[in-house]
């Protein structure tokens, strides 16, 4: 995942600063970074969030930062659990 080490360079924060909020150790980072291991959902969220970027920008996926719009997301979760109520 070159694209974690890519963003945390570009805002001049040290890995460091990132296990603190991820609450993982530097060595654990260290991994994320040379691709030795994956992040969860939840790390990729919290990464997402913090540099305001989507998911799918960290994971290669698309060449453009931009996060989706939260009212979006929002309206689709929404969706998702009226389907699950009813069904």
């Amino acid at each position: 995942m070159n694209r974690i080490r890519e963003l945390r360079e570009d805002n001049d924060i040290l890995q460091k600063e990132m296990c603190s909020i991820l609450n993982i150790s530097q060595q654990q980072y260290s991994r994320y970074e040379s691709g030795l291991s994956q992040m969860t959902y939840e790390q990729l969220g919290t990464l997402a969030r913090f540099y305001n970027v989507s998911i799918d920008y960290i994971l290669y996926m698309t060449d453009v930062p931009k996060p989706y719009p939260r009212s979006l997301l929002d309206k689709n979760i929404k969706q998702d659990i009226k389907k699950e109520v009813v069904a």
